[in-house]
């Protein structure tokens, strides 16, 4: 997955850019009948936009105050609160900024611009699906809203949906005055399908408008290390560094591509210069090693969940392709968020799909969160190529369980008691199975069985189960009933 920083700085527009779009807003409305200027919402709006345009800090401040008293004196002015908006979000007023563009939606709601605005807005927040209602919303009345489909597309890449990102991708890049970034984006996405041919082109796109964009500088190098031309990758990495005021971020990316390069001198300069350390992706004691400052990895291994989430979510956007990270992640919520794990284990199974610990782990969230016929089809997956997994076959029984499919279960749990013959709760499992089936003698033998290796302490509940149970059950085995198990 790539990097949320990395794919907001894609899609970042100026204020003034958004200006643009209602320059022309105010000769469209009618004249105030009061007539007096301070009360008339026109030139109020008017003089808000020329502050507005000016972008310092004194000016903004002015144009917030011109926006308020327009909307003071004329609630139902739509563009001043769209305006207003835009003003807040300057000014790091996120809260306000937010109110300002759903109070112009409610009063315009077949207006695009401030949807995008939106849009963007919990982008920038971390509110992506929230993001992407309002992106969609702009799309509908404006399918050519460049700036919707750029920051829409940067959404769906970083949710591994690669298929709609490079279609959004490519429609903003058929307007002739498509920036860099949008190309930058049809290139990800292309790289990410596959299709390093188209990617090499896009970038080419991006570094024809902007020969000193880092970014493309840098996925061009990883693409032809990635064919083995590490000449002209050395090439890119050499121009990538000589560009002024890089952040951490980038240079995470510079150092790999250098050791991948087979250059470990230079990644180590890079890495000594940006005060960075550089770890393999993980060890024998589990703990996470991957690029980021010594603080970063010591919370990541934090016995503190808090610490260790944050600290990690940190981690996954210095290395967006850390298949590792994500999973730590998704383990972490396993218990207690199962949907949220379960976005972060399909990340990492995009990213390693035949890691069976990643598959496994997604598996048993979905167990989790009762998902079990997806569960039970990734696991049968997971144990054709190891059929030693006892986690994947732990899970798979309690699956087909779930799912009455007591025949299957019966096979999954006898196999866990051949690794595990103490397995007391295995024996109860198979016990009901049984009696679902209604293949009672063996029910019976599984219960007793059961009983004899049951703990007070762990299997109360299924004790007190099979003690109301088997006075009934042998009765009914005395009267002959239930059916005879299948060979």
């Amino acid at each position: 997955m790539l990097s949320r920083l990395w794919l907001y700085a894609i899609v970042l527009i100026s204020s003034a850019a958004l200006l643009v779009a209602c320059a022309n807003l105010a000769s469209a409305q009618a004249e105030d009948a009061l007539g007096d200027g301070a009360a008339d919402p026109v030139k109020l709006f008017e003089q808000a936009q020329t502050a507005h345009a000016r972008g310092d800090p004194n000016s903004l401040a002015r144009a917030l105050a011109y926006y308020e008293e327009a909307l003071k004196v004329k609630p139902e002015f739509p563009e001043a609160a769209f305006q207003m908006g835009n003003v807040l979000a300057s000014l790091g007023r996120l809260g306000d900024a937010e109110s300002a563009f759903r109070r112009a939606i409610k009063q315009r709601k077949d207006w695009s611009l401030p949807y995008s605005a939106l849009g963007i807005l919990l982008a920038r927040t971390n509110r992506d699906s929230e993001a992407e209602t309002a992106l969609r919303q702009a799309l509908k009345f404006d399918s050519r809203d460049n700036l919707a489909l750029r920051v829409l597309a940067s959404i769906r890449l970083r949710e591994g949906d690669t298929q709609e990102a490079l279609q959004l991708a490519q429609t903003a890049t058929n307007d002739a005055d498509a920036p860099a970034s949008t190309w930058l984006l049809r290139a990800m996405s292309e790289r990410a399908l596959g299709n390093k041919a188209a990617a090499k082109t896009s970038l080419k796109h991006v570094l024809e408008i902007a020969p000193e964009n880092i970014a493309a500088l840098i996925e061009r190098a990883e693409l032809y290390v990635e064919e083995g031309d590490y000449e002209h990758a050395l090439k890119d990495l050499k121009a990538a560094e000589q560009v002024k005021d890089a952040d951490k971020q980038i240079l995470y990316r510079v150092v790999v591509a250098y050791e991948r390069a087979g250059k470990p001198d230079d990644a180590q300069r890079i890495a000594a210069a940006a005060g960075l350390i550089r770890a393999e992706e993980a060890s024998a004691d589990g703990k996470i090693k991957v690029i980021g400052t010594k603080e970063e990895i010591e919370a990541a291994n934090s016995e503190d969940p808090s610490i260790a989430r944050s600290a990690i979510a940190k981690l996954i956007e210095k290395n967006p392709r850390s298949a590792s990270l994500l999973a730590r992640l998704g383990a972490s919520y396993r218990l207690d968020d199962p949907v949220r794990s379960l976005e972060f284990y399909r990340r990492a199974t995009r990213i390693e799909p035949n890691n069976p610990e990643y598959a496994t782990g997604y598996a048993s969230t979905l167990v989790r969160a009762r998902q079990f016929a997806e569960a039970a089809h990734i696991l049968r997956r997971v144990i054709s190529v190891f059929p030693d997994n006892y986690v994947a076959h732990a899970n798979l029984a309690t699956a087909l369980y779930e799912l009455k499919r007591f025949q299957e279960a019966i096979l999954e749990y006898e196999w866990l008691l051949k690794k595990k013959p103490d397995l007391a709760v295995a024996y109860y499992f198979i016990a009901s199975a049984h009696d679902y089936l209604g293949e009672y003698k063996e029910a019976l033998a599984a219960y007793e069985a059961f009983q004899g290796r049951a703990d007070a302490k762990t299997n109360q509940l299924e004790i007190d189960k099979v003690k109301l149970r088997l006075p009934s059950l042998r009765r009914q085995i005395q009267l002959g009933q239930g059916v005879k198990r299948k060979p």
